[in-house]
């Protein structure tokens, strides 16, 4: 539930903690934000828009297609790479979060068993078997899209969500993340890194070139950089160092129906054609073998 990210919260605007007053919450500078009814809240700034968030139908077909297990393996390798990098270590969090720009270190703040913290959450769907393998810790669904958080807040109850941008400092204090995830999400490197505490994990999961190449081939599909997985070494290696990675790859067998469902809920929902899409979709078996294959990247934050 929210109340159990909230000693974790920190304004957009002035980075200072956030304490609940009735139905919003309020920093000491006088910032609220009101709490929605289905369970979110916005901590997203004044000028930010959610224009770039996925759609209630993306989010539906989303939801639709990771209830039926197709992706199931991934849910259960994100899973057992957090119970064994993080789930025995003893958990900080009882010192609370660090306060950002504190000089002379943490302040320490009363909360919760340790924060795993999901950047790009969605529906909450990975988040929830993360938590799961590990008992006590609580979770923080960010995502830019409020019809994904509607799912996110009831997909767990220490699940607590809150709409942020992904490319913008994010709501969390300082230090105060045992563990991040970040599934076929934006990155942003250095607010990983700040959020994260010293010796932190980050587990990052992204699809390769081989993820759903049939359907890549013979609908038109966008496809995946052959270099994702150096280009993002790339990026993250000013802030966090490599741990390892493991290959994720199965075989899915979709009938027409899932076929949509999986074009929707991903980016190509913005760039296929509908006319178009059926017409390739009447050409292809059914049910249609495809080919499931991400990367599970684990990532530390130095001491």
């Amino acid at each position: 539930m929210l109340q159990d990210i909230e000693p974790y919260l920190a304004c957009p605007h002035c980075a200072q903690a956030l304490t609940r007053h009735e139905r919003s919450l309020r920093c000491p500078a006088g910032h609220s934000f009101d709490l929605a009814k289905q369970g979110y809240v916005s901590l997203l700034a004044g000028d930010a828009h959610t224009g770039t968030g996925d759609t209630a139908e993306m989010v539906a077909a989303r939801a639709d297609f990771l209830a039926a297990g197709h992706y199931r393996p991934i849910a259960d390798a994100l899973a057992e790479a957090a119970a064994t990098l993080v789930g025995a270590a003893p958990s900080a969090a009882g010192a609370g979060p660090e306060v950002r720009g504190a000089p002379e270190g943490p302040d320490v703040v009363e909360g919760p068993g340790g924060l795993v913290a999901d950047l790009g959450a969605g529906t909450g769907h990975y988040l929830a078997h993360v938590l799961d393998a590990l008992p006590g810790r609580v979770g923080a669904a960010l995502d830019i899209s409020k019809f994904a958080l509607r799912r996110a807040a009831r997909a767990h109850p220490r699940i607590g969500a809150v709409v942020c941008d992904a490319w913008r400092p994010l709501p969390l204090r300082d230090a105060s993340a045992e563990l991040m995830l970040n599934v076929f999400a934006p990155r942003n490197g250095p607010e990983i890194r700040r959020v994260l505490r010293p010796g932190g994990t980050l587990l990052l999961v992204s699809p390769t070139a081989g993820h759903l190449r049939e359907l890549v081939d013979a609908l038109g599909l966008l496809s995946v950089d052959e270099d994702k997985q150096r280009r993002i070494d790339e990026k993250l290696g000013p802030y966090l160092t490599s741990l390892d990675r493991r290959p994720v790859e199965f075989t899915l067998r979709l009938s027409a129906q899932d076929v949509r469902t999986v074009v929707g809920m991903g980016p190509s929902a913005w760039h296929t054609d509908p006319d178009r899409l059926a017409a390739a979709l009447a050409a292809l078996p059914e049910p249609v073998e495809v080919t499931a294959a991400v990367t599970v990247a684990a990532y530390r934050r130095p001491l």
